[in-house]
């Protein structure tokens, strides 16, 4: 099965390259693919079209791993794969999660040195923008804290989000993860 694994930048420093293949371990996580619940909420959306689809919700968990971990580099990364399919399993929310969007999998155990097909990446101009955006969270998450959400904030975050949504990920081949530019 192909997945989309939302990655930090830093995480592609654990990948060994070889002449034939950059390889990574992937532990259990959260993944996107094209799923039959992606399938049938985009009837419409070739083959090609869903798996851009599961990208740009793995390009989204990457965000949410960057806010996560202070320190990890400002650019968004997926990084695409071809694991066996029982290592796979649909997402399922848990008590304090959401809903699942269609795209979501968990990778339900270790798959080691497996080899990349390719990894997606923000240019190095996208470190400002999502930069904005964490600070613009922090600010909304203060003032959630001290009951004064204010429009401004609201509109900072939501701005700073669309500008890096509105960028799209470079794609490099896995010959090239080696040269990834890295704010």
């Amino acid at each position: 099965m192909r997945i989309y694994v939302p990655a930090t930048l830093d995480e592609l420093d654990a990948v060994t390259h070889t002449t034939d293949a950059a390889r990574w371990t992937v532990a259990p996580r959260r993944a996107h693919a094209v799923t039959k619940g992606l399938e049938a909420a985009l009837p419409d959306e070739d083959a090609e079209g869903q798996e851009y689809v599961a990208a740009l919700n793995a390009a989204d968990d990457s965000l949410a791993l960057i806010a996560a971990r202070p320190n990890a580099p400002h650019q968004r990364v997926v990084i695409t794969l071809e694991v066996p399919d029982q290592t796979v399993t649909a997402a399922s929310g848990g008590e304090d999660d959401d809903d699942p969007v269609p795209s979501e999998v968990d990778v339900t155990t270790t798959v080691d040195d497996v080899a990349i097909v390719c990894v997606h990446v923000d240019e190095l101009a996208a470190a400002a923008d999502i930069a904005d955006v964490l600070k613009a969270a922090d600010e909304e998450s203060d003032a959630e804290e001290t009951a004064k959400v204010g429009e401004e904030s609201e509109t900072a975050l939501d701005e700073a989000l669309q500008r890096v949504t509105d960028r799209d990920l470079l794609w490099y081949d896995w010959t090239e993860i080696k040269n990834v530019p890295r704010a």
